[in-house]
């Protein structure tokens, strides 16, 4: 099962000058380079690396307080630190640049009216407008943050949804496995009581139908090509069971072997059609199962001339094994598979099935 998705913190000078970052600070730069140059008679490049360097030094005393220190006490918030460290940087970037700008001269910065007049603008606008920008980034920062918060846990219900329809799935399957060998013996178990010479090939048929039936009863995702072969091999064992009683057809488009198919869902549907339909006609009948592919659904339909629906309601009859088929196609495919079962005239039962025609993934 995955693990919750950490809170995702910034780290490095990777996440100090990331590109939203330092988009944001080229903007900010040219936005309050026009403003300045209104009232500033320097030249404009000269106004832009003052403006551009308090930028990036703001983004980076942000990012600076955003990992450093590693611990706080608790009753100390991150983000109240952010906010202030970037609003008390910009007096102190200020100064800076001006004392870098009038060094050399004789006179202080301070002594120039025009450049004590530039200070004062930088250090009270920056002062008002940095927590400002603070807090946005933080806002930004934090809705980011829910965003992935958000998808992360999705995904992981989904994943765990998945897991929980892989345990009914191989629950409803281990249901199957009995269901149908212990029909399927009982068969056998009807000819050896009754003496017949043919027991014993029937019993080599079912050894070989088994060794191919069983291992494939633990697979999540079997294919059409892999139930039509179960099912012939079934029917070719029934039709050696009572060869005057039962005669069958299998017709499939193709291209469809390789698409999806719930577990034993064609075999669910093939063996109630001899079990509930066939077995106590007197006449027996005959079965014909067709599998089309019609554009992005897959159609499946297993019809039989047996006593039909009436005759086979009993306490014995195919309930059980349509509910579990019903519930393997709502674990595989949802709302979008629906299975039907009508009575045919003048007698016999058709079911069908549809489902999304849709190939195996490779595991």
């Amino acid at each position: 099962m995955p693990s919750p998705t950490p809170t995702i913190k910034p780290s490095g000078l990777a996440a100090m000058f990331s590109w939203p970052r330092l988009r944001f600070a080229g903007i900010m730069s040219v936005l309050f380079t026009g403003l300045f140059s209104l009232s500033f008679v320097s030249p404009l490049w000269s106004v832009y690396v003052r403006v551009a360097t308090v930028c990036l030094s703001a983004v980076l005393v942000f990012g600076i307080l955003e990992q450093w220190p590693r611990r706080l006490p608790g009753w100390c918030a991150r983000w109240v630190i952010q906010v202030l460290g970037v609003a008390l940087w910009m007096p102190l970037i200020a100064l800076i640049i001006y004392t870098i700008i009038a060094w050399g001269d004789a006179r202080p910065f301070w002594t120039d009216a025009k450049r004590l007049s530039g200070f004062m603008t930088f250090a009270v606008l920056g002062l008002l407008c940095a927590p400002w920008f603070a807090l946005a980034a933080l806002l930004r920062q934090k809705e980011a943050w829910l965003r992935h918060q958000t998808l992360a846990f999705a995904l992981e219900r989904s994943e765990l949804e998945r897991q929980a329809a892989d345990a009914r799935l191989h629950l409803l399957q281990a249901q199957v496995a009995p269901h149908f060998l212990f029909n399927t013996l009982a068969n056998v178990q009807a000819l050896v009581d009754s003496g017949s010479p043919r027991a014993s090939s029937v019993l080599k048929s079912l050894v070989a139908y088994l060794r191919a039936a069983v291992p494939r009863l633990n697979q999540s995702c079997p294919t059409l090509g892999q139930e039509l072969q179960l099912v012939r091999a079934y029917l070719d064992l029934m039709h050696m069971r009572m060869p005057d009683r039962l005669q069958f057809d299998v017709q499939a488009d193709a291209g469809v072997d390789s698409l999806r198919c719930p577990p034993m869902a064609l075999m669910t549907l093939v063996e109630n059609a001899v079990r509930h339909g066939i077995d106590p006609c007197e006449d027996g009948g005959r079965i014909d199962i067709e599998v089309r592919r019609i554009g992005d659904r897959c159609l499946v339909r297993v019809s039989d001339t047996g006593v039909g629906l009436q005759q086979s309601s009993t306490g014995s009859g195919p309930g059980t094994g349509l509910a579990a088929l019903r519930e393997r196609l709502h674990v595989s495919f949802g709302d979008q598979a629906r299975m039907s079962l009508v009575e045919q005239q003048p007698r016999g039962v058709r079911a069908e099935l549809e489902f999304p025609a849709e190939g195996v993934t490779p595991q």
